[in-house]
Protein backbone atom coordinates (compact mmCIF):
# COMPACT_ATOMS: atom_id res chain seq x y z
CA UNK A 1 0.00 0.00 0.00
CA UNK A 2 1.41 3.38 -0.97
CA UNK A 3 0.92 6.61 0.97
CA UNK A 4 -1.80 7.95 -1.35
CA UNK A 5 -3.91 4.81 -1.04
CA UNK A 6 -3.47 4.74 2.74
CA UNK A 7 -4.48 8.39 2.86
CA UNK A 8 -7.71 7.79 0.95
CA UNK A 9 -8.81 4.98 3.28
CA UNK A 10 -7.78 6.91 6.37
CA UNK A 11 -9.64 10.02 5.21
CA UNK A 12 -12.80 7.97 4.70
CA UNK A 13 -12.48 6.50 8.18
CA UNK A 14 -11.88 9.92 9.77
CA UNK A 15 -14.71 11.77 8.01
CA UNK A 16 -17.22 12.83 10.70
CA UNK A 17 -20.44 10.86 10.44
CA UNK A 18 -18.95 8.02 8.39
CA UNK A 19 -19.05 4.78 10.34
CA UNK A 20 -18.34 1.30 9.04
CA UNK A 21 -21.86 0.83 7.66
CA UNK A 22 -21.89 4.14 5.79
CA UNK A 23 -18.39 3.53 4.48
CA UNK A 24 -19.46 0.16 3.04
CA UNK A 25 -22.48 1.79 1.42
CA UNK A 26 -20.24 4.41 -0.23
CA UNK A 27 -17.72 1.82 -1.38
CA UNK A 28 -20.51 -0.30 -2.86
CA UNK A 29 -21.78 2.71 -4.79
CA UNK A 30 -18.53 4.25 -6.02
CA UNK A 31 -15.71 1.74 -5.64
CA UNK A 32 -12.47 2.63 -3.86
CA UNK A 33 -12.22 5.61 -1.46
CA UNK A 34 -10.52 7.91 -3.98
CA UNK A 35 -13.54 7.43 -6.25
CA UNK A 36 -15.82 8.37 -3.36
CA UNK A 37 -13.95 11.64 -2.90
CA UNK A 38 -13.95 12.44 -6.59
CA UNK A 39 -17.74 11.93 -6.89
CA UNK A 40 -19.96 14.96 -7.34
CA UNK A 41 -22.17 16.28 -4.57
CA UNK A 42 -25.21 15.25 -6.57
CA UNK A 43 -23.94 11.69 -6.89
CA UNK A 44 -23.05 11.51 -3.20
CA UNK A 45 -26.50 12.71 -2.18
CA UNK A 46 -27.98 9.70 -3.93
CA UNK A 47 -26.29 7.59 -1.23
CA UNK A 48 -25.89 9.78 1.88
CA UNK A 49 -27.45 12.90 3.37
CA UNK A 50 -26.57 16.39 2.11
CA UNK A 51 -24.71 17.12 5.36
CA UNK A 52 -22.59 14.01 4.97
CA UNK A 53 -21.89 14.72 1.31
CA UNK A 54 -20.54 18.12 2.39
CA UNK A 55 -18.33 16.45 5.01
CA UNK A 56 -16.96 14.04 2.41
CA UNK A 57 -15.83 16.94 0.25
CA UNK A 58 -13.81 18.43 3.10
CA UNK A 59 -10.57 17.10 4.58
CA UNK A 60 -10.86 16.18 8.30
CA UNK A 61 -8.85 18.50 10.56
CA UNK A 62 -6.68 15.73 12.01
CA UNK A 63 -6.17 13.93 8.69
CA UNK A 64 -2.62 15.15 7.90
CA UNK A 65 -1.26 14.28 11.36
CA UNK A 66 -2.95 10.87 11.42
CA UNK A 67 -1.66 10.01 7.96
CA UNK A 68 1.89 11.03 8.81
CA UNK A 69 1.80 9.00 12.04
CA UNK A 70 0.45 5.89 10.29
CA UNK A 71 2.91 6.17 7.42
CA UNK A 72 5.92 6.58 9.70
CA UNK A 73 4.73 3.67 11.85
CA UNK A 74 4.58 1.46 8.74
CA UNK A 75 8.00 2.54 7.52
CA UNK A 76 9.66 1.83 10.86
CA UNK A 77 9.21 -1.93 10.43
CA UNK A 78 7.70 -2.69 7.01
CA UNK A 79 8.28 -6.45 7.31
CA UNK A 80 6.16 -6.69 10.46
CA UNK A 81 3.51 -3.99 10.10
CA UNK A 82 0.51 -3.63 7.82
CA UNK A 83 -2.69 -1.65 7.48
CA UNK A 84 -5.33 -3.94 6.00
CA UNK A 85 -8.41 -2.51 4.29
CA UNK A 86 -11.69 -4.06 3.22
CA UNK A 87 -10.26 -4.09 -0.30
CA UNK A 88 -6.98 -5.76 0.69
CA UNK A 89 -6.36 -9.36 -0.38
CA UNK A 90 -4.80 -10.05 3.03
CA UNK A 91 -7.88 -8.90 4.93
CA UNK A 92 -9.27 -11.81 7.02
CA UNK A 93 -12.04 -13.34 4.95
CA UNK A 94 -13.93 -14.52 8.03
CA UNK A 95 -14.51 -10.92 9.11
CA UNK A 96 -16.27 -10.13 5.83
CA UNK A 97 -19.13 -12.37 6.96
CA UNK A 98 -19.72 -10.30 10.10
CA UNK A 99 -22.48 -7.72 10.35
CA UNK A 100 -19.97 -4.94 11.07
CA UNK A 101 -16.48 -5.68 9.68
CA UNK A 102 -13.88 -3.00 10.47
CA UNK A 103 -12.97 -0.66 7.62
CA UNK A 104 -9.26 -0.76 8.52
CA UNK A 105 -7.17 -3.19 10.56
CA UNK A 106 -3.75 -2.26 11.87
CA UNK A 107 -1.56 -5.35 12.17
CA UNK A 108 1.83 -6.02 13.74
CA UNK A 109 3.31 -9.49 13.82
CA UNK A 110 5.78 -12.09 12.65
CA UNK A 111 7.13 -11.51 9.16
CA UNK A 112 5.96 -14.98 8.09
CA UNK A 113 2.34 -13.93 8.70
CA UNK A 114 2.49 -11.45 5.84
CA UNK A 115 4.20 -13.78 3.36
CA UNK A 116 1.55 -16.51 3.41
CA UNK A 117 -1.39 -14.76 1.79
CA UNK A 118 -4.45 -13.59 3.66
CA UNK A 119 -4.77 -14.24 7.38
CA UNK A 120 -7.40 -16.91 6.80
CA UNK A 121 -4.70 -19.09 5.21
CA UNK A 122 -2.36 -18.46 8.15
CA UNK A 123 -4.98 -19.59 10.65
CA UNK A 124 -7.26 -22.20 9.01
CA UNK A 125 -8.36 -23.31 12.49
CA UNK A 126 -8.67 -20.89 15.38
CA UNK A 127 -10.28 -20.65 18.79
CA UNK A 128 -11.09 -17.62 20.92
CA UNK A 129 -10.11 -18.20 24.56
CA UNK A 130 -11.60 -15.57 26.85
CA UNK A 131 -12.57 -15.08 30.46
CA UNK A 132 -12.29 -13.12 33.66
CA UNK A 133 -9.71 -10.42 34.32
CA UNK A 134 -9.61 -11.73 37.91
CA UNK A 135 -9.57 -15.51 37.53
CA UNK A 136 -9.03 -18.01 40.30
CA UNK A 137 -5.63 -19.69 40.43
CA UNK A 138 -7.13 -22.75 38.74
CA UNK A 139 -8.82 -20.63 36.09
CA UNK A 140 -5.53 -19.02 35.07
CA UNK A 141 -3.84 -22.41 34.87
CA UNK A 142 -6.74 -23.82 32.83
CA UNK A 143 -6.48 -20.96 30.34
CA UNK A 144 -2.77 -21.48 29.89
CA UNK A 145 -2.80 -25.27 29.69
CA UNK A 146 -5.84 -25.53 27.42
CA UNK A 147 -4.32 -22.95 25.06
CA UNK A 148 -0.96 -24.73 25.03
CA UNK A 149 -2.58 -28.10 24.28
CA UNK A 150 -4.84 -26.69 21.56
CA UNK A 151 -1.97 -24.85 19.90
CA UNK A 152 0.07 -28.05 19.88
CA UNK A 153 -2.89 -29.64 18.08
CA UNK A 154 -2.73 -26.97 15.37
CA UNK A 155 -5.12 -24.22 16.49
CA UNK A 156 -4.39 -20.50 16.62
CA UNK A 157 -5.54 -18.94 19.91
CA UNK A 158 -7.35 -15.60 19.65
CA UNK A 159 -7.87 -13.37 22.68
CA UNK A 160 -7.84 -9.75 23.84
CA UNK A 161 -4.54 -9.20 25.75
CA UNK A 162 -6.47 -8.30 28.92
CA UNK A 163 -5.27 -9.23 32.37
CA UNK A 164 -6.24 -12.65 33.69
CA UNK A 165 -7.53 -15.33 31.33
CA UNK A 166 -6.61 -13.46 28.12
CA UNK A 167 -2.97 -13.07 29.10
CA UNK A 168 -2.72 -16.67 30.29
CA UNK A 169 -4.24 -17.89 26.99
CA UNK A 170 -1.70 -15.95 24.91
CA UNK A 171 1.17 -17.25 27.04
CA UNK A 172 0.00 -20.85 26.74
CA UNK A 173 -0.32 -20.53 22.98
CA UNK A 174 3.20 -19.12 22.69
CA UNK A 175 4.50 -21.98 24.85
CA UNK A 176 2.84 -24.64 22.70
CA UNK A 177 3.38 -23.37 19.15
CA UNK A 178 5.87 -24.72 16.63
CA UNK A 179 8.34 -22.22 15.07
CA UNK A 180 6.40 -21.85 11.80
CA UNK A 181 2.96 -21.66 13.40
CA UNK A 182 0.81 -18.55 13.95
CA UNK A 183 0.51 -19.14 17.68
CA UNK A 184 -1.84 -16.44 18.81
CA UNK A 185 -3.68 -13.27 17.78
CA UNK A 186 -4.28 -10.44 20.26
CA UNK A 187 -7.13 -8.12 19.27
CA UNK A 188 -6.62 -4.95 21.29
CA UNK A 189 -8.79 -1.95 22.14
CA UNK A 190 -6.14 0.74 21.66
CA UNK A 191 -3.88 1.94 18.89
CA UNK A 192 -1.02 -0.47 18.19
CA UNK A 193 1.52 2.12 19.28
CA UNK A 194 0.28 1.59 22.84
CA UNK A 195 0.24 -1.46 25.11
CA UNK A 196 -2.65 -1.85 27.50
CA UNK A 197 -2.51 -3.03 30.19
CA UNK A 198 1.08 -1.96 30.75
CA UNK A 199 1.76 -5.20 32.66
CA UNK A 200 1.55 -7.00 29.31
CA UNK A 201 4.26 -5.01 27.56
CA UNK A 202 6.66 -7.97 27.43
CA UNK A 203 3.85 -10.31 26.38
CA UNK A 204 2.83 -7.94 23.57
CA UNK A 205 6.43 -7.91 22.32
CA UNK A 206 6.48 -11.73 22.31
CA UNK A 207 3.23 -11.82 20.36
CA UNK A 208 4.62 -9.34 17.83
CA UNK A 209 7.54 -11.72 17.23
CA UNK A 210 5.66 -15.03 17.14
CA UNK A 211 2.02 -14.12 16.58
CA UNK A 212 -0.07 -11.11 15.59
CA UNK A 213 -1.49 -7.98 17.20
CA UNK A 214 -4.58 -6.45 15.55
CA UNK A 215 -6.55 -3.27 16.14
CA UNK A 216 -9.24 -1.38 14.25
CA UNK A 217 -8.34 1.80 16.13
CA UNK A 218 -6.00 4.47 14.71
CA UNK A 219 -2.54 4.94 16.20
CA UNK A 220 -2.64 7.02 19.35
CA UNK A 221 -6.06 5.74 20.46
CA UNK A 222 -6.00 5.49 24.29
CA UNK A 223 -7.70 2.72 26.31
CA UNK A 224 -11.32 3.92 26.18
CA UNK A 225 -13.82 1.69 27.96
CA UNK A 226 -16.29 1.66 25.05
CA UNK A 227 -13.69 0.20 22.67
CA UNK A 228 -13.15 -3.09 24.49
CA UNK A 229 -16.65 -4.59 24.15
CA UNK A 230 -16.66 -3.45 20.51
CA UNK A 231 -13.43 -5.28 19.70
CA UNK A 232 -14.96 -8.54 20.98
CA UNK A 233 -16.83 -8.95 17.68
CA UNK A 234 -13.45 -9.21 15.92
CA UNK A 235 -12.24 -11.83 18.41
CA UNK A 236 -15.37 -13.88 17.70
CA UNK A 237 -15.20 -13.20 13.97
CA UNK A 238 -11.62 -14.43 13.59
CA UNK A 239 -12.36 -17.68 15.40
CA UNK A 240 -14.05 -20.96 14.56
CA UNK A 241 -15.35 -21.17 18.12
CA UNK A 242 -15.10 -19.54 21.55
CA UNK A 243 -13.98 -21.11 24.83
CA UNK A 244 -14.98 -19.28 28.01
CA UNK A 245 -12.68 -20.35 30.84
CA UNK A 246 -14.12 -18.39 33.77
CA UNK A 247 -16.58 -15.50 33.76
CA UNK A 248 -18.92 -13.67 36.09
CA UNK A 249 -22.46 -13.06 34.91
CA UNK A 250 -21.65 -9.50 33.80
CA UNK A 251 -18.35 -10.42 32.12
CA UNK A 252 -17.43 -9.04 28.71
CA UNK A 253 -16.53 -12.61 27.80
CA UNK A 254 -20.23 -13.37 27.56
CA UNK A 255 -20.47 -10.69 24.87
CA UNK A 256 -17.88 -12.57 22.85
CA UNK A 257 -19.77 -15.83 23.38
CA UNK A 258 -23.05 -14.23 22.29
CA UNK A 259 -21.44 -12.79 19.17
CA UNK A 260 -19.95 -16.20 18.34
CA UNK A 261 -23.41 -17.76 18.66
CA UNK A 262 -24.91 -15.09 16.41
CA UNK A 263 -22.23 -15.90 13.84
CA UNK A 264 -23.21 -19.58 13.97
CA UNK A 265 -20.06 -20.71 15.76
CA UNK A 266 -19.56 -23.17 18.59
CA UNK A 267 -19.32 -21.94 22.18
CA UNK A 268 -17.51 -23.96 24.86
CA UNK A 269 -17.44 -23.38 28.63
CA UNK A 270 -15.45 -24.88 31.49
CA UNK A 271 -17.65 -25.52 34.57
CA UNK A 272 -16.60 -24.55 38.08
CA UNK A 273 -17.76 -24.51 41.67
CA UNK A 274 -21.36 -23.49 42.30
CA UNK A 275 -19.99 -21.26 45.07
CA UNK A 276 -17.65 -19.30 42.80
CA UNK A 277 -18.91 -16.10 41.17
CA UNK A 278 -16.32 -16.65 38.43
CA UNK A 279 -18.11 -19.85 37.37
CA UNK A 280 -21.61 -18.41 37.06
CA UNK A 281 -21.11 -17.01 33.58
CA UNK A 282 -19.90 -20.38 32.32
CA UNK A 283 -22.80 -22.18 33.96
CA UNK A 284 -25.24 -19.75 32.35
CA UNK A 285 -23.68 -20.44 28.94
CA UNK A 286 -23.93 -24.19 29.48
CA UNK A 287 -27.63 -23.84 30.35
CA UNK A 288 -28.07 -21.93 27.08
CA UNK A 289 -26.46 -24.70 25.05
CA UNK A 290 -22.70 -24.13 25.23
CA UNK A 291 -20.70 -27.35 25.23
CA UNK A 292 -19.34 -28.29 28.65
CA UNK A 293 -15.65 -29.10 28.32
CA UNK A 294 -13.34 -30.82 30.76
CA UNK A 295 -10.32 -31.27 28.49
CA UNK A 296 -8.81 -29.80 25.36
CA UNK A 297 -9.89 -32.94 23.51
CA UNK A 298 -13.52 -31.97 24.09
CA UNK A 299 -12.91 -28.82 22.02
CA UNK A 300 -11.02 -30.65 19.30
CA UNK A 301 -13.83 -33.17 18.88
CA UNK A 302 -15.96 -30.28 17.59
CA UNK A 303 -13.39 -28.22 15.68
CA UNK A 304 -10.92 -30.87 14.47
CA UNK A 305 -12.62 -34.28 14.85
CA UNK A 306 -9.60 -36.27 13.62
CA UNK A 307 -7.08 -34.58 15.92
CA UNK A 308 -5.92 -35.67 19.36
CA UNK A 309 -4.18 -33.62 22.02
CA UNK A 310 -0.58 -34.73 22.71
CA UNK A 311 -0.61 -36.87 25.83
CA UNK A 312 1.72 -34.52 27.71
CA UNK A 313 -0.62 -31.57 27.19
CA UNK A 314 -4.02 -32.88 28.23
CA UNK A 315 -6.17 -31.07 30.75
CA UNK A 316 -5.20 -33.61 33.42
CA UNK A 317 -2.11 -31.48 33.95
CA UNK A 318 -3.96 -28.32 34.96
CA UNK A 319 -3.42 -28.39 38.73
CA UNK A 320 -1.68 -25.27 40.06
CA UNK A 321 1.34 -26.08 42.20
CA UNK A 322 3.14 -22.75 42.36
CA UNK A 323 2.49 -21.45 45.88
CA UNK A 324 1.52 -22.89 49.30
CA UNK A 325 -1.41 -20.46 49.42
CA UNK A 326 -2.76 -21.99 46.19
CA UNK A 327 -2.62 -25.47 47.73
CA UNK A 328 -4.41 -24.27 50.82
CA UNK A 329 -7.08 -22.56 48.72
CA UNK A 330 -7.62 -25.85 46.88
CA UNK A 331 -7.98 -27.67 50.21
CA UNK A 332 -10.49 -25.08 51.41
CA UNK A 333 -12.67 -25.30 48.33
CA UNK A 334 -15.83 -23.19 48.41
CA UNK A 335 -17.82 -25.14 51.02
CA UNK A 336 -17.45 -24.52 54.79
CA UNK A 337 -14.76 -26.74 56.32
CA UNK A 338 -13.50 -27.21 59.88
CA UNK A 339 -9.95 -26.93 61.19
CA UNK A 340 -9.65 -30.68 61.79
CA UNK A 341 -10.62 -31.45 58.20
CA UNK A 342 -8.10 -28.93 56.90
CA UNK A 343 -5.36 -30.46 59.03
CA UNK A 344 -6.12 -33.84 57.48
CA UNK A 345 -6.31 -32.46 53.91
CA UNK A 346 -3.12 -30.42 54.04
CA UNK A 347 -0.86 -32.43 56.36
CA UNK A 348 0.21 -29.16 58.03
CA UNK A 349 0.71 -28.76 61.78
CA UNK A 350 -1.82 -26.65 63.67
CA UNK A 351 0.31 -23.47 64.19
CA UNK A 352 1.38 -23.37 60.51
CA UNK A 353 -2.16 -23.91 59.26
CA UNK A 354 -3.58 -21.23 61.56
CA UNK A 355 -0.92 -18.75 60.43
CA UNK A 356 -1.70 -19.35 56.75
CA UNK A 357 -5.43 -19.11 57.36
CA UNK A 358 -4.88 -15.75 59.04
CA UNK A 359 -2.83 -14.55 56.04
CA UNK A 360 -5.64 -15.52 53.65
CA UNK A 361 -8.22 -13.82 55.86
CA UNK A 362 -6.15 -10.60 55.86
CA UNK A 363 -5.86 -10.80 52.06
CA UNK A 364 -9.65 -11.02 51.78
CA UNK A 365 -9.62 -14.54 50.34
CA UNK A 366 -11.14 -16.27 53.36
CA UNK A 367 -14.36 -15.96 55.35
CA UNK A 368 -14.37 -17.15 58.98
CA UNK A 369 -17.75 -18.67 59.83
CA UNK A 370 -19.35 -19.57 63.19
CA UNK A 371 -18.42 -22.88 64.75
CA UNK A 372 -14.73 -22.81 63.84
CA UNK A 373 -15.52 -23.16 60.15
CA UNK A 374 -13.71 -21.53 57.22
CA UNK A 375 -14.84 -20.84 53.67
CA UNK A 376 -12.94 -19.59 50.64
CA UNK A 377 -14.50 -16.40 49.29
CA UNK A 378 -15.58 -16.20 45.64
CA UNK A 379 -13.50 -13.27 44.40
CA UNK A 380 -15.16 -10.91 41.91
Amino acid sequence: MDREELGAWLRLELTPGVGNATARKLLAAFGLPDQVFSASRQALEQVVSPALSTALQSTPAEFADRLEAAWQWLQTSPQQRRVLTLGDSSYPQSLLHMEDPPLLLYGMGAESVWTRGDLSHCMPHSLAVVGSRNPTAQGAVNARQFSKALTQAGLTIVSGLALGVDGAAHEGALDGASPDQLATIAVVGTGLDRVYPKQHRDLAHRIAQHGLLLSEYPLGTPPLSANFPKRNRIIAGLSNGTLVVEAALQSGSLITARLATEQGKEVFAIPGSIHSSQARGCHALIRLGAKLVESAQDVLEELLPQTSVPARATAADTTPTSAPEDSLLEALGFNPVGLDALLARTGLDTPTLQARLMELEIQGQLARLPGGLFQRMALG
